[in-house]
């Protein structure tokens, strides 16, 4: 898939970039977060495979990117079957014990607004956790035909993400 037709997409949604802050009102909001492994070498490969879409691939999507790995102004095009799901990073978190990005919704992308993911190394108990955050509403037709249905692929993708992420830290480094 050619991703360079998105470049000159615009963001479907006004409020690019609040996931840095306090999560914008008028939409569903996502806050979740599960312990995935434990040490730095599990830290180290959480944040690699966040960082490089292989929690994306890891749930079943197909990814389709401008680079290898997550960087501000990255095109993302992820594909579940016909349906292209077209994301822009708006940030990325690169801390000692914190790894992730955010990014946020395309035209064209089936819902509207933006989500973080981010692994977080805790040097105090060693313990390697994964966080999710996100503000959304239907972006198209058929999502808001769709209602309730679209919540719950979120929910779903959502547990999906945190549990490839997981797998990564039980994978052998």
């Amino acid at each position: 898939m050619d991703v360079s037709k998105y470049r000159a997409a615009s963001f479907n949604y006004a409020d690019v970039g609040a996931t840095s802050g306090r999560l914008p009102a008028g939409y569903h909001h996502v806050e979740t977060s599960r312990v995935i492994g434990s040490g730095v070498e599990d830290f180290v490969a959480a944040a690699d495979a966040l960082m490089r879409w292989d929690m994306h691939r890891g749930t079943g999507l197909k990814v389709h990117s401008s680079v290898d790995h997550a960087v501000p102004d990255a095109v993302v095009v992820l594909a579940l079957g016909p349906v292209r799901i077209p994301c822009r990073v708006v940030y990325v978190i690169d801390e000692a014990n914190r790894q992730g990005f955010a990014y946020g919704t395309l035209d064209g992308h089936p819902e509207s607004g933006e989500e973080l993911f981010h692994v977080d190394y805790s040097p105090e108990d060693g313990t390697v956790s994964a966080h999710i955050t996100a503000f959304s509403n239907p972006g198209r037709w058929y999502t808001r035909l769709g209602g309730p249905v679209g919540r719950r692929v979120q929910a779903l993708f959502t547990d999906r993400y945190l549990s490839a992420l997981e797998t990564q830290c039980r994978s052998p480094h």
